[in-house]
């Protein structure tokens, strides 16, 4: 078990490594908050298919955040009893396990370069859902480690003379920021390289021989709560203690999670999660996400929903249409218009329930700038509803939505939501949500966790127009995934015997 750290003086630093930057914050155990500083960072995308990090700038943007938090909490710095860091769950990162020099920049999850070497593994797809709870894609970090090996000499050279590590970022900055260079992972950033087994909770042999990678680069797994190593920051040594997905741990922002709610992070991507607890619920459409496993091995599994583009579509618009502060104009807009266009929303790829890596988004209907800003806004709840939709065939549907992360701050997309699903949906006062799900976590589950302030709450209202474009969307994508999907098979097949696999067998 975790050590008791509820002294009334203990403080926890909270790392955040996000999509837009990287965020330090401190909490007391009642979960308020003492401080905060963050470090912008930058993706970049080469081309529509790439979205990667320079390995260094990331790391320096981590230890920015971190100096600038502590210089401002002064002497209280040495109140700090732990330290837990949250990262985006499927960036992947390639380094040199002696030097720790990174080999390549850190891919992001969005990126899906290797999304047509995937097309030789679809005859395999039920076997990698059965044995990860995921579906093959190139989001996931497995395809875009095999095309580094590929592809990045460095790498190749470094695997050949057993110098290589990779896996999940959340290894790389960990090996590079702690004292004791550990080359460790939790099970939840493991699972999205889809080479975890969800059962044993660890690298599966088939999954490695079926990607063609080493088990040897790969990282230990532990579990999420566990003491990986010490943070040395100027005259502080702090040990950490929890190492997890920022959505997964988002979901512990306001306590232990709920059954009967389904929980919604909006930011670069959005997300949509139905608490399982020990039960791993096994979906046609939707992940089966670990989100916790504790030192104990108990572990915490939701359903999950995710839309490849949420605040990244909006950053697409305005750099298409040549819209500046799109996000704060968005909320007068979201008032103003009532007859937007329909904008189906594949930027990234499509994420569940559809799955498709390459996806033609464009509009149907017309509009300026701001009926298109709108459209663009109501693909995401569109995207969203589909997905607790799918989730209500496998469970009793929610009681009510809790919604977090940057797009949560704006009314409309919040009151479209509760329209649409026609579910309350309950927006807390911080809609930052993983810093302090990280807290919670660290403070040992408190059973008091107090909001600092209540929230606000949406009530479903009728919106017959938004229902027609849902409707309405809803046909559209169908039919567009519907001719995809055939031509896929088409091009499949044709792979396949090109590559001499005997379709009719095999």
């Amino acid at each position: 078990m975790l050590q008791d750290f509820t002294a009334i003086n203990n403080l926890y630093l909270c790392l955040d490594q996000g999509g837009q930057a990287s965020r330090a914050m401190v909490f007391d155990n009642q979960g308020q908050l003492v401080a905060q500083a963050w470090a912008p960072l930058e993706a970049h995308q080469p081309n529509d298919d790439r979205v990667e990090y320079p390995a260094e700038e990331l790391l320096a943007s981590i230890r920015r955040a971190i100096e600038k938090v502590l210089d401002t909490l002064g002497e209280r710095r040495r109140n700090i009893s732990a330290v837990g860091l949250a990262t985006q769950r499927s960036n992947i990162a390639c380094w040199d396990r002696q030097t720790g020099e990174a080999l390549t920049p850190i891919l992001g999850w969005q990126d899906r370069r290797a999304h047509q070497w995937l097309q030789r593994l679809k005859p395999q797809t039920d076997i990698i859902h059965r044995r990860t709870g995921l579906f093959l894609n190139s989001h996931c970090g497995a395809s875009k480690l095999r095309w580094c090996l590929d592809n990045i000499v460095e790498v190749k050279q470094a695997a050949d003379e057993g110098r290589l590590a990779f896996g999940p970022m959340a290894s790389f900055i960990i090996h590079r920021l702690l004292d004791e260079r550990p080359l460790l992972t939790d099970p939840v950033n493991a699972s999205r390289t889809q080479l975890l087994n969800i059962r044993s909770r660890n690298w599966d042999p088939e999954l490695l021989k079926l990607f063609g990678l080493p088990a040897q680069a790969l990282p230990t797994v532990v579990p999420n709560l566990h003491t990986f190593g010490n943070l040395t920051i100027g005259d502080v040594s702090i040990p950490l203690r929890l190492l997890n997905g920022d959505q997964s741990t988002a979901i512990y922002a306001y306590g232990a999670v709920q059954p009967d709610t389904a929980y919604v992070n909006i930011g670069t991507g959005a997300f949509v999660s139905r608490p399982s607890g020990m039960a791993r619920i096994f979906s046609s459409y939707l992940l089966t996400s670990l989100v916790l496993q504790k030192e104990n091995k108990d572990c915490d599994y939701v359903l999950e929903g995710t839309v490849n583009s949420a605040a990244s579509a909006l950053k697409w618009l305005a750099h298409q249409e040549g819209i500046e502060n799109i996000f704060e104009q968005l909320s007068g807009w979201l008032q103003q218009t009532d007859q937007p266009p329909i904008f189906l929303n594949g930027i990234g790829g499509l994420g569940s329930p559809w799955w498709i890596a390459d996806f033609n988004s464009r509009f149907y209907g017309q509009g300026g700038k701001q009926e298109k800003a709108v459209a663009v806004a109501e693909s995401i709840i569109f995207l969203l509803n589909i997905n607790l939709e799918k989730m209500h065939h496998l469970s009793s549907p929610p009681e009510q939505i809790q919604i977090t992360g940057g797009l949560a701050q704006i009314d409309g997309l919040c009151q479209r939501l509760a329209d649409l699903s026609c579910l309350p949906v309950y927006r807390p006062r911080e809609t930052e949500a993983t810093a302090r799900g990280i807290v919670f976590l660290l403070a040992d589950y408190p059973e008091h966790w107090p909001e600092t302030d209540i929230g606000i709450w949406f009530t479903p209202q009728p919106n017959a127009a938004l229902q027609a474009r849902y409707t309405e969307w809803k046909t559209l994508m169908q039919t567009e995934v519907t001719a995809i999907n055939k031509q896929s098979r088409l091009l499949s097949k044709a792979s396949l015997l090109a590559a001499g696999y005997d379709t009719q067998r095999d």
